[in-house]
Order: C-alpha cells, then structure tokens, then sequence
C-alpha cells in the first residue's frame, strides 16, 4: 500500500482535491493550519487532520 503525502497539517490530499468552501463552493488553499477559499478568503480550521468546514467556525479576512 503507498503512503499519502503529508500535507502539513495531516489533512489527506485526495480530500483537499474534493473540498470546496461551503460558503460560496471555491477552491480552497492549505496555509498552515488552515484552508483558505480562493475566492471569498474565508480561512476554515483543521483540526487533528480534520477540515472544519463551517462557515461559523471560519475567520473572516482582514
């Protein structure tokens, strides 16, 4: 069986490929600890490998 990749933040690649911000469906970035939409910039957690994708849970920019 081949290992994943590490990304950083434990999250799986191949789920960073399907994910998509659940406030306005863009892209999403890993930067850190966090996934960042490309579009609207909300930055959601990720917790113990695990994206947080709630748009309550997320920091708005700037």
């Amino acid at each position: 069986m081949a290992e994943t990749p590490d990304t950083g933040a434990g999250v799986d690649p191949a789920l960073l490929e399907i994910v998509v911000c659940p406030a306005d469906h863009g892209d999403l970035d890993l930067v850190g600890a966090e996934l960042v939409c490309r579009s609207c910039g909300l930055a959601y957690p990720v917790r113990d490998g695990i994206p947080v994708l709630l748009v309550d849970e997320a920091r708005r920019p700037g």
